[in-house]
């Protein structure tokens, strides 16, 4: 759908809130994991290594990497939304909110609860947000776009991705540990079998392979 088509499908009184507790409960799942130190995710790990070779803050870095991601968006046909400009606004402004209400646990067993906790909320929220239908943000737009043009599986494309990335941030020089590769190899399943559940069914839908829907074209 297009921006347009987005705002004036129904349901949007529970899309809309849907959408904004998407986006802010990844950006807690993100600091959950940061404080962990068990392993950040791959587009984190790849922001890492750009930011060595360029000399750029992390956080420059990152957004950089978002703009440069949107340019894929073109051969996969992937139009960008409300969620694509609020998932910039929002996500991060989540994480630093959190970032100084969660207090980093001391104990192994703690870090392990910690990061338990921020991968499920990580990869559940992502599915709140993206089944609320308001677009994808720059990364899962490269998802969404990919398995609507390849028809392949959601959590097949999204482990490709994030295994592609992973091993482009370590080659640039990014530290993945443990926890960076267990969210790669599970978040592309995980995010599929909540997209059952919190994807919001549309009039005249078809559903994506193994879970979320797109419009009939």
């Amino acid at each position: 759908m297009t921006a347009r088509e987005q705002l004036r499908a129904g349901k949007k009184l529970r899309r809309l809130p849907q959408l904004v507790a998407g986006l802010l409960g990844y950006g807690v799942a993100v600091t959950l994991l940061v404080d962990s130190s068990l392993g950040a995710s791959s587009w984190n790990v790849l922001s890492e290594g750009i930011s060595l070779h360029t000399g750029l803050s992390f956080g420059w870095a990152t957004n950089l990497t978002a703009v440069a991601v949107l340019f894929f968006w073109i051969p996969l046909r992937e139009l960008p939304g409300l969620g694509t400009f609020l998932n910039v606004l929002l996500v991060g402004a989540s994480a630093d909110l959190s970032a100084h209400l969660v207090s980093t646990p001391d104990s192994l067993p703690g870090r392990i609860a910690c990061y338990g906790a921020g991968l499920l909320m990580l990869t559940f929220f992502d599915a709140v947000y993206l089944g609320a239908r308001f677009g994808s943000g720059p990364r899962d737009g490269l998802m969404t776009g990919a398995v609507r043009v390849s028809g392949k599986p959601i959590w097949m494309v999204r482990t490709a991705i994030e295994l592609v990335v992973v091993t482009a941030g370590w080659l640039l020089g990014g530290i993945a540990g443990f926890g960076t590769v267990l969210i790669a190899l599970v978040m592309g399943p995980l995010v599929q079998f909540f997209l059952r559940f919190t994807t919001v069914r549309l009039e005249d839908d078809q559903l994506l392979p193994g879970g979320g829907a797109v419009p009939v074209q």
